[in-house]
């Protein structure tokens, strides 16, 4: 018996886990007090896990904050929270991409009047804010990699919703840095690679899009982006986040399975077999052109760095 499996990796809401990490005692610092003070905000999702655990490993006290903590719907609590840092990462965000098509009010508070808030509240701190943003702000219809400065023309509610969010931070936070990233998986979350591998173990047959392109990207590698950019002092602007290269769903699918020791037969099959409320862009291949004047480094190649996170993450 075959099956036909999703493409779209499974959107875990980060503002809906209720937690809250204190910030590391400055004793603890090997830095001392100058090193820099982050608030990590939609601290429950898979990319702020390991970005958390990444500036761990580096001198800087680290707060975490979920939506149990800190709604950034109210500006009050986002003002507070933000007073005594120097850089505010927002991770929070609706990211039910489906839900949102009927939700989207709902999606905007989050991901539009939050990232308002976050921003005012930076920049009357003296704080950078770095805004993950997202592929679906593009509408797929292109045929090469976007640019960061290319129009944005969000075709769901979800890609409408971040757009604004985008539109807010620049007007709001001068000194921001807006990351859009894409594909994302990782070993703290519901992603593609495992769907696909636990249903590659399940069936003796898998149906898998290849009309959807985009740049597979490990959390783990982006969090380290973050940190590099803001570590380089990069100017304000946008950056796009993702691996290099490119692949379809069907293509990644493939390199899941052989990690994961499974011959599982596969067919490639389109998007029209996959009816959903909210269209998938066709097209999330980002450019990195504004990393490399930055002189920053992009993310490898999704293959290479897909080989060197597949344990991890099949493990998770």
């Amino acid at each position: 018996m075959s099956t036909v499996a999703s493409h779209v990796a499974p959107h875990v809401p980060s503002h809906v886990a209720p937690h809250v990490a204190p910030a590391d005692d400055p004793a603890d610092d090997p830095a001392g007090s100058a090193a820099p003070r982050w608030l990590v905000v939609g601290a429950g999702g898979m990319l702020a896990h390991d970005l958390l655990d990444v500036l761990h490993g580096a001198a800087a006290h680290v707060r975490a904050a979920r939506r149990a903590d800190l709604d950034v719907t109210d500006a009050a609590a986002v003002a507070a929270a933000v007073r005594d840092v120097d850089v505010v990462v927002n991770c929070a965000a609706w990211t039910a991409v489906d839900d949102a098509e009927s939700r989207e009010a709902d999606a905007f508070g989050v991901n539009a009047v939050g990232a308002a808030n976050l921003a005012r509240a930076a920049r009357a701190a003296g704080a950078r804010l770095v805004q993950v943003s997202t592929d679906y702000v593009f509408d797929g219809a292109a045929t090469e990699p976007y640019a960061e400065d290319a129009p944005m023309a969000p075709v769901s509610a979800y890609g409408r919703t971040k757009a604004a969010g985008e539109w807010a931070v620049r007007a709001e936070a001068p000194d921001h840095l807006i990351v859009r990233t894409a594909w994302l998986y990782g070993a703290h979350g519901a992603c593609f690679p495992r769907t696909m591998a636990r249903l590659g173990a399940e069936k003796d047959r898998l149906a898998v899009v290849d009309d959807q392109v985009g740049q597979p990207t490990w959390t783990r590698d982006l969090a380290d982006l973050v940190v590099r950019l803001v570590e380089a002092g990069a100017p304000a602007g946008t950056y796009h986040g993702t691996a290099s290269g490119q692949t379809s769903w069907f293509g990644f699918t493939g390199r899941v399975l052989a990690s994961a020791g499974l011959a599982t037969p596969l067919e490639p099959t389109t998007s029209t077999a996959f009816v959903r409320p909210a269209p998938r862009p066709a097209w999330s291949v980002l450019g990195h052109d504004a990393l490399r004047a930055a002189g920053v480094e992009p993310i490898g190649d999704w293959a290479a760095r897909w080989d060197a996170a597949a344990a991890d993450v099949l493990a998770g």
